[in-house]
């Protein structure tokens, strides 16, 4: 289905379902070919998005689905992802859309004359912000389809799935949703992952890679010229199993005593006694520039000595390569 000539005159929203378990730094780029198309994104974490169209389309000098095709090429060249791309007249009858496109991806566009011809076969279950329980009241009241839906008064809904939801839900059925896409990123983070090349229980081994990556961390900071409110770590175990905690900063640092401090913290809290563990995560999150972090003043010259020093050492690796100079444990433990 495609839109017609009156969808340049209306909102136009494009949902975008990437493939589950997408690595936050790819759903990033995905999000960075999307305001390559317009400027109204919205992000909807962790693997989707909706866009509106109305401005882009006559940006562009073309259609909704000539769109959709133009983001599927584009991220499958450029990130070797496939994504699943519903669009519509509101973000309710676009995002319905996108998850009646089969895996691995394709592009589905349902016109403003086209929605209650769509919508009306479609099983309740399918309308987006319909849930499993409500869809059961529905069905066992014999509205099995969104088109019975719809024909049912809207009083009558509401008795069934309670006022607010009742309402919500009738509107949606009729393909009213006066919703917006509000423009809304992600906020600003960094991640470091490291993959062991075995299971393991050793707790020395952890924290060993652990500090490898509050380096590497902190030297991607510093060079981005960013500093971290907080850290988040993610440990992976075998089986699938997953523990994750963030701590906040003191103060906001891209310094490796401070970031050291807190990704210790997280370990000792996490507890490795009977994890066998894959892979770690860290990640700074809440970044903001380093312009804006405050100077503070310390009498504590230790710490004034080990950042002049790491201002040398980050000299050094911009010369030389990362890897040329860090901890003494980090190189016992490559060795």
């Amino acid at each position: 289905m495609t839109t017609d000539g009156t969808a340049r005159r209306a909102s136009t929203v494009m949902h975008v379902r990437c493939p589950d378990r997408l690595l936050e730094e790819t759903y990033r780029e995905v999000l960075e070919v999307l305001s390559g198309l317009s400027p109204v994104v919205q992000a909807l974490p962790p693997t989707a998005a909706l866009v509106e169209l109305k401005g882009a389309m006559r940006y562009h000098g073309t259609n909704a689905r000539h769109l959709g095709e133009i983001l599927r090429v584009r991220t499958l060249s450029r990130l070797g992802v496939d994504v699943r791309i519903g669009i519509g007249p509101s973000i309710t009858v676009a995002t319905t859309a996108s998850a009646q496109v089969p895996q691995p991806g394709g592009v589905l566009a349902v016109g403003p004359g086209e929605v209650s011809t769509w919508l009306g076969p479609l099983p309740v279950e399918a309308l987006h912000g319909i849930g499993p329980r409500q869809a059961a009241v529905l069905t066992d009241y014999g509205i099995h389809n969104v088109g019975l839906l719809a024909a049912v008064p809207s009083a009558t809904v509401q008795r069934l799935l309670g006022g607010r939801a009742g309402r919500t839900a009738a509107d949606r059925a009729r393909g009213i949703d006066p919703r917006p896409v509000v423009p809304r990123a992600l906020p600003a983070t960094a991640a470091i992952r490291h993959r062991f090349p075995r299971q393991t229980l050793d707790g020395a081994d952890a924290r060993a890679a652990l500090l490898e990556m509050v380096v590497r961390l902190g030297l991607l900071l510093r060079r981005r010229d960013q500093a971290a409110r907080a850290l988040t770590l993610t440990l992976m175990f075998a089986g699938g199993g997953r523990w994750e905690k963030t701590r906040r900063l003191p103060e906001p640092s891209a310094h490796d005593d401070d970031l050291r401090l807190i990704a210790y913290q997280l370990m000792d809290a996490a507890g490795l006694q009977r994890g066998r563990l894959i892979a770690l995560v860290l990640k700074g999150e809440d970044l903001l520039d380093s312009d804006q972090v405050a100077e503070q003043i310390s009498l504590d010259g230790t710490r004034e000595a080990r950042l002049v020093a790491e201002a040398a050492i980050d000299r050094v690796r911009a010369r030389f390569g990362p890897r040329i100079i860090g901890p003494a444990t980090v190189f016992r433990r490559a060795s």
